[in-house]
């Protein structure tokens, strides 16, 4: 079926119903009227194949691409507006309590979405790290080819992409003409992200991997006819695809790029900052709060580092201990092999400890990958069954992935980190919005804790290992001063590098990166420490109000067995959860 048959079948039910519930009159008729709500907005979504507030590093191909015109934006909003009609006629009330919860973050999600169409947030397909291309390139590794289908679908989308490319240019075509561009300084090298994936030979570009494996219940015949359909595509679709982005880039969009580091220069730049601290975070923070709150847990956590700079007894001050960190070579793996050999064993030891903290434990496995091309991320799985979850690490570049941080990336990354978070939330009895939710306050801030949590675990022995998880968390702190300095308070970008360099451990090539990718990407940064000191403060409430009853397994089931929660919803989750644990605890207690 068509997306506009789709939209225009839901349109007239709607019209029919007049998008209300007024004859509702029991819990009963309230929840089925929004589980059938729930499932005209995910068919749409499915449809559209546009989900708002998901992860992008998780995105796949399958089939005919996303539309990004003007009128394709408008029709979204129109039908979010038609879904938060519908919602209006609900009322919550009469739901039950898991549909109460699934009701306001339903809600919260729909605004939050009504607001972005207000912003020029789709002016910025592309930042210093990836973008829209880079996806498109890397979508491959997350998918899983098991069939025909898989490869006739993928074929569709290669022969979609001059379409789709279209799309973005045209958008950043008018957001030149609005004004709305990044700063020159930040994207100088970008056209290296699009002219890699210019190759002469199809066989050469990454897209056509999956042509190079196949299983077993695909036919020679039709594997012959894949790799020429493929191979072909590459030649005359993708490569001309990234040709033409490549001249746009170097033509239009340089040469037209801002002068001044801040959001905040753009026109309504103030306004849409404060937009961005409310998506990444799920906060009212004002700007001067988190500068100010970086400030001081930057000073705190310098200081636990100071002091296992004393205990080591090491002669010179911080500055000096950072060199001496970043040039020794005991803390650098010798070969790719060895640093992902070290990944696997500290994350299948922490799968070893799991059962100490939880007592929900995923089923879906990761694995890790070594990548060229990119820092260390995670990848969620399809959530189908088909696929595991991937926590890649960079390899190639062994000066810039020391050892001694290697504990705390992998329990962000992979367990109790990201991987354990996210295959829980998917593999919840929970609607298929709240499967595929990933709010970067919560997931990021998640990560973070667990690094932290790792202490626990019994990591960090080794006090430069120690070390290396306080430098990740002060890289987290600075990115509260930073991003705030340069988009709020006009900051520069060498004032940003300077002041990441004298608090982090950080290299300087790691340092500029980051700095760029702060300013073209504002805001998101904020959202780990902001997370990370949420769930911490809501641990510390727990284990306050319950002193010696605190069952930190239970709480971290309530913590992430929800899927991903606006920071809010989350505050509440836990109040009740405390509650509900004192009037239990209280029961079984005898009187006086």
């Amino acid at each position: 079926m068509s997306l506009r048959k789709l939209l225009a079948i839901i349109l007239v039910a709607c019209s029919a119903m007049s998008c209300t519930n007024s004859a509702t009159d029991s819990s009963a008729d309230a929840g089925a009227a929004f589980h059938e709500l729930l499932d005209d907005h995910w068919a749409v979504a499915t449809a559209e194949k546009v989900f708002f507030r998901t992860d992008p590093d998780g995105w796949r191909m399958d089939g005919a691409l996303s539309e990004h015109t003007a009128e394709a934006r408008s029709r979204r909003q129109q039908f979010n507006e038609t879904i938060l009609a519908r919602l209006a006629s609900i009322d919550m009330a009469e739901l039950d309590a898991n549909d109460q919860l699934s009701f306001r973050i339903f809600l919260y999600e729909r605004e939050a979405e009504r607001d972005s169409y207000l912003q020029p947030g789709h002016f910025f397909p592309i930042n210093s790290l990836f973008g829209y291309h880079t996806y498109f390139a890397e979508a491959p590794s997350n998918t899983a080819f098991l069939s025909a289908q898989d490869y006739e679908g993928y074929l569709v989308s290669l022969a979609d992409f001059t379409r789709y490319n279209r799309d973005y240019i045209e958008v950043m075509r008018e957001a030149i003409a609005a004004g709305y561009t990044h700063y020159c300084e930040s994207i100088s090298d970008y056209a290296e992200t699009i002219d890699v994936h210019i190759v002469r030979d199809a066989e050469s570009s990454g897209l056509f991997e999956p042509f190079t494996r196949f299983p077993g219940n695909v036919s020679e015949d039709q594997r012959a006819g894949f790799i020429g359909k493929g191979s072909e595509l590459i030649r005359s679709v993708v490569v001309p695809g990234y040709q033409e982005l490549l001249d746009f880039f170097n033509d239009e969009y340089l040469p037209a790029c801002r002068n001044e580091v801040g959001i905040t220069s753009l026109p309504g730049g103030d306004e849409y900052y404060q937009y961005l601290i409310n998506y990444y975070t799920t906060t009212n923070m004002t700007p001067a709060d988190i500068h100010e709150l970086g400030l001081a847990e930057l000073e705190r956590i310098r200081a636990e580092m100071q002091a296992i700079i004393d205990a080591l007894g090491f002669e010179g001050d911080f500055r000096a201990f950072a060199d001496y960190l970043r040039k020794a070579p005991q803390f650098y793996a010798k070969t790719d092999q060895e640093l992902l050999g070290r990944a696997a064993l500290i994350s299948k030891t922490a799968e070893g400890e799991l059962p100490r903290f939880f007592t929900r434990l995923p089923r879906t496995p990761y694995k890790i990958v070594g990548d060229p091309n990119r820092g260390a991320y995670y990848k969620p799985s399809s959530g189908d069954g088909t696929d595991s979850g991937t926590y890649f690490i960079k390899i190639g570049d062994l000066q810039n992935e020391p050892l001694y941080s290697l504990e705390s990336l992998s329990l962000h990354e992979g367990v109790p980190g990201h991987h354990l978070q996210t295959a829980l939330a998917q593999e919840q009895d929970l609607p298929a919005f709240r499967r595929s939710l990933s709010h970067s306050g919560f997931g990021e801030g998640w990560g973070l804790y667990s690094e932290r949590l790792g202490k626990e675990m019994g990591f960090y022995q080794d006090p430069y290992s120690d070390f290396g998880r306080l430098t990740y968390e002060a890289w987290r702190a600075c990115r509260l001063v930073v991003d705030t300095g340069m988009h709020a308070f006009g900051w520069s970008r060498q004032q940003a590098i300077d002041f990441m360099l004298d608090n982090t451990a950080a290299s300087a090539v790691e340092v500029r990166k980051e700095i760029d990718r702060y300013i073209t990407w504002p805001a998101q940064a904020l959202s780990y420490k902001i997370g990370e000191l949420k769930i911490s403060e809501l641990r510390a409430r727990a284990e306050a109000e319950l002193g010696a009853d605190f069952d930190i397994r239970r709480f971290h089931d309530v913590v992430v067995g929800n899927g991903s929660l606006p920071i809010a919803v989350l505050e509440d989750i836990i109040d009740e959860w405390i509650a509900a644990e004192t009037k239990q605890l209280g029961r079984a207690r005898p009187a006086g």
